[in-house]
């Protein structure tokens, strides 16, 4: 005879309780190469490279690496998915002592609600490929995002990531105008908390136009082939931020080619050139003070030669006020913290607006 097994009350109602508890949905993803991406000076097909650097066989070796960086980059998708999570594989190379991991190779979410772009999330890696849910228990309407990527390393894969059920389609290019920005480590944004933070990207998030990062950290030094790239770019203004990086002596040498070669290629664009940002170790640094005393003061005669010689619509921001005045705006003496970005912010958007509002 079978014995009959009897199941105690309370073991009956809690499978019983279990069974009627709905499943917790998981998360589905999707290619970010499906969805739109923007922020390259040049269309790419599936990379997540600023630059095609096998056509600039010429540039040197460190400009080829830092345009594989994804710096600017960030890809728009539309989802009412109560959770987004991400997938995304960086390289081996180790991160930047003067920046965190997230703005190194991490993620950074922006949701627009009212009309305004507002943080919702990161993605924070701890490895080569990492996975992540960047925002969570939010509510089921339609939400515009825009999800930007490292600023200092190269994106080798990105998958994004919503629950079962819901659908992630692609977005539009939030913005219309683009404005191209040649420069230095502080144009790609270090030492920005995240890569949201980056000034470049939080011009394009206030003024909605897209300003596209062509910082090339150490290197934005005006070489003949590179500034001949940049004036390749279509863009509706140019800013450069590149004279940091140059010596004084160089700044010389380069800077009406570079000027004159952009003006050759778009005839009546603005062109917008920023002093360097005053390196706080000068602050009892004596030569690092006289290295950018000389580089801004031939910056300025550069400009003067310019205006001189017949360029118009061509302006200059002086460097002065970029990170205010009592030394606190850097993260190591070089580099801006967000506070100094947020500094900069206030001199160069108030110089900027009249003449990109000025552009038909």
């Amino acid at each position: 005879m079978k014995k009959l097994l009897i199941l105690p009350v309370s073991v009956c109602l809690g499978l019983f309780l279990q069974a009627q508890q709905p499943r917790m949905p998981f998360i589905v993803y999707i290619d970010a190469f499906s969805l739109k991406l923007i922020g390259q000076a040049f269309p790419l097909k599936n990379s997540f490279h600023r630059i095609d650097t096998a056509l600039h066989s010429n540039f040197p070796a460190p400009v080829k690496r830092l345009l594989t960086h994804s710096s600017g980059l960030a890809v728009c998708f539309k989802t009412s998915s109560p959770r987004i999570a991400a997938k995304w594989c960086v390289t081996s190379r180790k991160s930047g002592n003067n920046m965190t991991p997230i703005v190194n190779k991490g993620l950074d979410l922006y949701i627009r609600r009212n009309g305004v772009w507002e943080f919702a999330g990161v993605g924070r890696p701890d490895s080569v490929c990492n996975e992540f849910v960047m925002a969570q228990n939010m509510d089921n309407a339609e939400k515009e995002c825009m999800l930007y990527l490292p600023l200092y390393d190269e994106v080798k894969s990105l998958f994004i990531g919503v629950d079962s059920g819901y659908q992630i389609i692609s977005g539009k290019d939030p913005f219309t105008k683009r404005v191209a920005v040649y420069g230095s480590s502080v144009t790609q944004g270090a030492s920005a908390s995240r890569p949201g933070m980056a000034y470049p990207a939080r011009l394009s998030r206030e003024m909605g136009i897209n300003f596209i990062n062509l910082g090339l950290s150490g290197n934005g030094t005006m070489e003949q082939e590179v500034a001949d790239m940049v004036a390749g770019i279509q863009a509706d203004a140019f800013v450069l931020d590149c004279f940091a990086n140059p010596s004084p002596e160089q700044i010389t040498e380069r800077t009406a080619y570079l000027v004159k070669t952009i003006r050759a290629k778009h005839p009546h664009v603005p062109i917008i050139m920023i002093q360097s940002v005053f390196r706080e170790i000068g602050n009892f640094n004596l030569p690092v003070r006289e290295m950018v005393r000389r580089q801004n003061e031939n910056t300025f005669k550069e400009y003067q030669k310019l205006k001189l010689a017949g360029i118009k619509n061509l302006y200059l921001i002086p460097g002065d006020d970029l990170l205010g005045k009592d030394h606190e705006g850097t993260t190591d003496g070089l580099h801006p913290n967000d506070l100094g970005f947020d500094r900069m912010l206030k001199v160069i958007r108030p110089a900027i607006t009249p003449v990109i509002n000025s552009i038909p």
